[in-house]
């Protein structure tokens, strides 16, 4: 997935980016409203998550304008906020979840998850796919009841396949699932990794729709 980190506390922002960075994500992390606007019309992000109390307004008002406008993106709040009055106020603006500071790192990965398997219309972590097993939440994998080791990288990029069964994907967008703003991008990045996955997982898990993308295929 790719995700939008929008928190101006520098330790805990640092913090959270870490413990996504170490999930297998991939995240862009602003600290005002106005960067964060700038980052949802300059790429299209899996989840939001998103601090109440910005140096340049409320995120509340940045969630309603959002849901206003149709972006139906997953967000979850993180806020130090946390009064039933403010948990009610972010849920009814369009929150998906409500997490208070100070949060278990871990706590925060399970709600990402969660919300992430609700939208892609899965709730169950586990789901199997030919001969695979995938655990979803503990980001692992079983080929005919053998531990199959997927890099960072690998992961998120299966996991995208997987979170839209027969969608074809195209380059474009399976680089964004990837890399955040800064980190460069290799013209034959796409094409390593999918061969690399189709030699762990099976030759037909992913097909190529050539000059167009690729889509999931039979394990």
């Amino acid at each position: 997935m790719r995700i939008l980190l929008i928190e101006d506390d520098t330790v805990l922002g640092a913090a959270v980016r870490d413990q996504i960075a170490a999930d297998g994500q991939s995240v862009d992390w602003v600290n005002r409203l106005d960067a964060a606007g700038d980052a949802v019309r300059g790429a299209a992000y899996d989840l939001i998550l998103l601090d109440l109390m910005l140096p340049d307004g409320r995120g509340i008002g940045f969630l309603k304008t959002r849901r206003a406008q149709g972006d139906v993106t997953p967000v979850i709040i993180l806020t130090a906020l946390d009064q039933v009055s403010d948990r009610i106020e972010g849920l009814n603006a369009g929150a998906d979840d409500y997490l208070v500071k100070p949060f278990d790192l871990a706590e925060l990965s399970a709600r990402i998850g969660s919300v992430a398997r609700r939208y892609n219309g899965n709730p169950n972590p586990i789901i199997e796919h030919g001969p695979l097993e995938i655990d979803l939440a503990a980001r692992s994998i079983r080929r005919d009841g053998k531990s199959v080791s997927l890099t960072a990288r690998e992961w998120a990029l299966f996991e995208a396949f997987l979170s839209r069964p027969g969608q074809l994907l195209s380059k474009a967008q399976l680089e964004e699932k990837l890399y955040a703003f800064d980190a460069e991008v290799e013209s034959n990045t796409i094409e390593v990794h999918v061969s690399r996955l189709r030699k762990k997982l099976g030759s037909s898990v992913i097909e190529t729709e050539r000059g167009l993308g690729y889509r999931l295929g039979k394990a």
